[in-house]
């Protein structure tokens, strides 16, 4: 499956975004995907997950209640909303799948990744 992350941009803190994950492949519902970032000098860290139907779902504490994770499978897409946005959630943000019926919030879980999206979050 190919991955294609789009939606990234500058916001003021506070401010809101939706990213966008579009998929390749017919098999894509049966993909579960997550969502990491990269800051400047850090490590890629684990941001959001859904698995493959959309009905369970796990965040990383620094976001929990301010993004939400949603997918559309009929349109191949999964979706990060982002609101409250703070300075340090700036970094490059990657949307990755695998197969499996469950979720998956570690990044070597995960055999497929897309090309990152900027989102800078100006204070």
């Amino acid at each position: 499956v190919q991955l294609q992350a789009s939606g990234g941009g500058l916001v003021q803190a506070g401010g809101s975004l939706r990213l966008s994950c579009a998929a390749s492949g017919r098999t894509f519902s049966s993909y579960a995907v997550g969502w990491f970032r990269q800051a400047p000098g850090k490590e890629r860290e684990f941001v959001a997950t859904i698995n493959f139907s959309g009905s369970n779902t796990d965040y990383a504490d620094s976001v929990k209640g301010r993004f939400t994770i949603s997918r559309d499978n009929a349109k191949n897409t999964v979706y990060l909303q982002m609101n409250s946005l703070r300075p340090e959630d700036t970094a490059v943000y990657s949307c990755a799948a695998r197969s499996g019926r469950s979720y998956y919030s570690y990044r070597n879980d995960y055999a497929y990744w897309g090309q990152g999206t900027q989102v800078t979050v100006s204070s």
